[in-house]
């Protein structure tokens, strides 16, 4: 039974539109405040009241960082193909508070953290495991919780409008509300952590995600919500393979009549084609004795697949060494940014006599510059491009200048932290770190709409969702993968102590920008071999392609 059928408040046909505007952007400003208000300062609270080391603080903040990142995909997955957009964000935001409640607690009972450090002593005692415990199961909560929330909110917001232009028109304020929240969150929250208690600023998190709970769940009456999940298109993806794997000695057709189409509700075959690229995919396609029922449905949905889930699946591998790139060109933000908060510890934050920048809001000039950006994106670079060059730039072109940015931002990084490690007559003014972050800023207001842009219009339309979140998906696998790279630097190298300024954090940097470099090769060969989709020329009924086909 249809869980809206009892409401009837509201008649369904009354239902979505701008009505419901001030509830998803009013539950995004909640989240958004309550997640960003407690990872933007999570290393300092590691270090000061769990006693970790630095780097190994660093460390957990990117897994962190990374679950956040990656829990979008999982939640547009199981939106999509399982329970709905409406549960999954419901879910996940009890889940949120779960965590951020226990993160509250360790702040506020002191047997649930180590005691702290003896004051002139290095000598620091360790969380015990109850105390890991805790703190882990926290950390993971909100990780779940807030990545799970993020994204699926989002397309439940898109789904509320018919109209194209009101959908953009919702995207642009949905996404200004993040970038402004995570502002707020990055430094008045992060302000109350430092300046009167972690408890009180923790319990500030805990109020913004309940309030955007209830305003969330205020809303139900006005949603609507007919997108009902269908099954996982990745199943269809995974019979493509099987069925590949059963057909591999089955000569190929060049007939469209051998290749099975699904119908439509009139029973009629759905138009598709098969392209000559991967053509021993095609096989999954071709009908053999067996596989489809006299009324033309499928009796073995793992031996036969339709036209279409076959062309779905070349999509993803065409589209691989682009998303395999864009990983690359992330991982040097991700280390990056835990770096910098690093340096900012060890440099004088002080703007006047008595305020202090706090060391885990300095990367909300990134976010400051990126909204700042976007727009200028728009409004400038795209049409100086085209009075330059008589086109609008193409997906990859945006992505392209932001990869040029990255290897800038880390270069500039190397070069004044080079130079602190070089002054002997005090601390150097945390404002040398603006530059490096305003550049990564305005890098990432051109990769990563640009890979929205490209992903949306390459990806299956079954998988656009999917396309969306992916992108988070692979700010999160950076956040691991970075986590790795310090963690083998640390390993073979002397260039990250405990104590930065006894390291070469400027080694580092000039190691990303060389990666950066050969990165944005590989990306320029990706791209210049790269066929879109719609271009590449399909095998039809009158294009006699016996010798391509039969060649496998």
């Amino acid at each position: 039974m249809d869980p809206e059928a009892n409401d009837s408040t509201t008649h369904p046909k009354s239902r979505g539109n701008w009505v419901t505007f001030p509830f998803i952007t009013g539950t995004m400003i909640g989240l958004t405040l309550a997640g960003v208000g407690y990872l933007s300062n999570i290393i300092v609270y590691l270090i000061e009241e769990f006693n970790f080391q630095s780097i190994s603080a660093a460390q957990l903040s990117n897994v962190v960082s990374g679950g956040n990142n990656v829990f979008p995909l999982v939640g547009a997955i199981l939106a999509d193909s399982f329970f709905g957009n409406f549960s999954v964000v419901t879910i996940t935001s009890c889940v949120s508070f779960l965590g951020l409640v226990l993160l509250v607690l360790t702040a506020l009972l002191q047997p649930l953290r180590p005691p702290p450090c003896l004051p002139a002593s290095s000598l620091c005692k360790s969380p015990s495991y109850f105390q890991y415990t805790v703190l882990y199961g926290s950390l993971i909560l909100t990780s779940i919780g807030f990545g799970g929330s993020r994204y699926t909110l989002a397309t439940m917001g898109a789904n509320q409008f018919n109209k194209s232009e009101d959908q953009t028109t919702f995207f642009n304020w949905f996404f200004f509300t993040l970038y402004s929240s995570s502002v707020i969150g990055a430094t008045a929250i992060v302000f109350i952590q430092e300046d009167v208690s972690w408890a009180v600023g923790f319990g500030v998190c805990v109020a913004a995600n309940f309030i955007g709970l209830v305003v969330f769940l205020v809303g139900k009456r006005f949603y609507k919500r007919d997108d009902k999940p269908e099954g996982s298109p990745f199943t269809g993806l995974a019979r493509v393979v099987s069925a590949t794997v059963k057909k591999r000695h089955v000569e190929l057709s060049s007939r469209c009549e051998d290749y099975y189409c699904e119908k439509d509700e009139k029973g009629h075959d759905i138009a598709g084609s098969l392209t000559k690229s991967f053509r021993c995919l095609n096989r999954a396609a071709i009908k053999t004795e067996g596989d489809v029922k006299p009324d033309g449905s499928i009796a073995k949905p793992w031996r036969i697949c339709s036209v279409q889930q076959v062309e779905d699946f070349k999509t993803l591998i065409r589209v691989f060494p682009i998303w395999s790139s864009n990983i690359l060109v992330a991982i040097p933000i991700a280390v990056q940014l835990s770096l910098t908060v690093l340096q900012a510890l060890a440099m004088d934050r002080h703007f006047g006599k008595h305020f202090q920048i706090p060391a885990g809001s300095i990367s909300v000039l990134v976010l400051i510059t990126n909204s700042i950006t976007v727009p200028l994106i728009d409004r400038i670079f795209n049409p100086c491009w085209r009075l330059l060059t008589r086109k609008y730039p193409t997906p990859f072109q945006i992505v392209g200048v932001g990869h040029v940015m990255n290897v800038v931002s880390m270069v500039v990084s190397a070069l004044v932290e080079s130079r602190r490690l070089k002054l002997t007559d005090g601390q150097m003014p945390v404002t040398w770190l603006f530059p490096q972050l305003i550049l990564v800023g305005i890098g990432e207001a051109f990769h990563f709409p640009g890979q929205v842009s490209l992903y949306y219009k390459e990806f299956p339309v079954s998988l656009r969702s999917t396309g969306t979140a992916i992108i988070s998906f692979i700010i999160g696998v950076s956040f691991y993968l970075s986590t790795g790279l310090i963690a083998v630097v640390e390993k073979v190298t002397n260039w990250l102590p405990d104590n930065i300024n006894e390291g070469r954090v400027d080694n580092v940097y000039c190691v990303m920008a060389g990666l950066g470099v050969i990165n944005f090769v590989y990306y320029l060969i990706c791209a210049h071999l790269y066929t879109y989709q719609n271009v590449e020329k399909p095998i039809t009924k009158e294009t006699a392609l016996v010798s391509d086909m039969t060649s496998e």
